[in-house]
């Protein structure tokens, strides 16, 4: 079974572009993976992640534009950055640097998940001239009421026939709220990002580190959160609020039962949303 799940993730890695750019001031390598044509619209992973947690979206957003998923520094297949550190303006850096020879110098959409939202806010204040609009999606750093972060397994000492289990208490706890949306395939994807996962960025998401770089971007802005993620309780309006407060035409999608990782557990809403919000006549 778990064979199956990997041919999963290698038949969609399969059909993309893989493009390698440096890491500044090491060896390393940043590596970006590239599906479709049309406008480029860049989707950065959150934390413990890499370009999978967009793997139920690709496809779909993949028809519509040039789909461009890097693994950030020390996540996924992408190298540690010099730092050794999970920090949002060295990620921006590496990931401006990048953008250029994967892209080019034009405009792009740019959507950011949790830990992800927080860099593409920082990438966003760093190039908002490059910026149609900045999508958050269950972002972190905006200095705003949440509940205490939830107890997670702690998995890697555990044998290995109790490892699953671990995936999916952490799983319900903090990513998917629906527990029958924890299906094999979301176990193995947690499974393998949190083992190639080599820094810690929780730390970053509780302070307001990108609501401070939203005031500098004044890029166009949207919204989505899952009504029942985890990291936000019931604090989902402050964050409509806020984005409202930089882009008064700020679109917002709260997806009905939905948890944190809602391109997972509601990847129609998420596709539509972000087609809708980017329809090329008007990004």
């Amino acid at each position: 079974m778990e064979n199956a799940h990997a041919m999963t993730v290698e038949a969609l890695e399969a059909r993309s572009r893989l493009i390698r750019t440096p890491v500044a001031y090491t060896r390393g390598w940043l590596e970006w993976r590239i599906w479709g044509e049309g406008p480029p619209l860049v989707l950065i992973h959150g934390g413990h992640g890499s370009w999978t947690h967009w793997i139920r979206t690709i496809p779909a957003l993949s028809r519509h534009f040039t789909v461009v998923a890097p693994d950030l520094p020390g996540y996924g297949s992408s190298d540690p950055p010099a730092s050794g550190v999970a920090d949002p303006d060295e990620f921006a850096r590496l990931l401006g640097d990048g953008l250029s020879a994967v892209i080019g110098d034009g405009r792009f959409g740019l959507v950011g998940f949790s830990f992800g939202g927080v860099v593409a806010g920082h990438l966003a204040a760093l190039i908002p001239d490059r910026v149609r609009r900045l999508v958050l999606i269950g972002a972190g750093g905006l200095g705003l009421p949440r509940p205490p972060p939830p107890a997670l397994v702690k998995w890697a000492a555990l044998p290995a026939s109790q490892q699953p289990e671990a995936h999916r208490a952490n799983l319900a706890a903090v990513m998917i709220a629906d527990p029958s949306r924890i299906d094999d395939l979301a176990l193995h994807l947690q499974a393998e990002n949190t083992r190639r996962a080599r820094l810690r960025s929780r730390s970053v998401s509780v302070t307001d580190t990108l609501r401070r770089k939203l005031a500098e971007a004044r890029v166009p802005l949207a919204g989505i959160w899952g009504t029942c993620d985890a990291m936000t309780g019931e604090h989902i309006e402050t964050r409509r609020k806020l984005l409202l407060e930089f882009d008064p035409y700020a679109p917002f999608l709260a997806v009905e039962g939905a948890g944190h990782w809602v391109a997972y557990e509601e990847p129609n809403a998420v596709e539509h949303a972000l087609i809708s919000w980017m329809d090329t006549p008007k990004y």
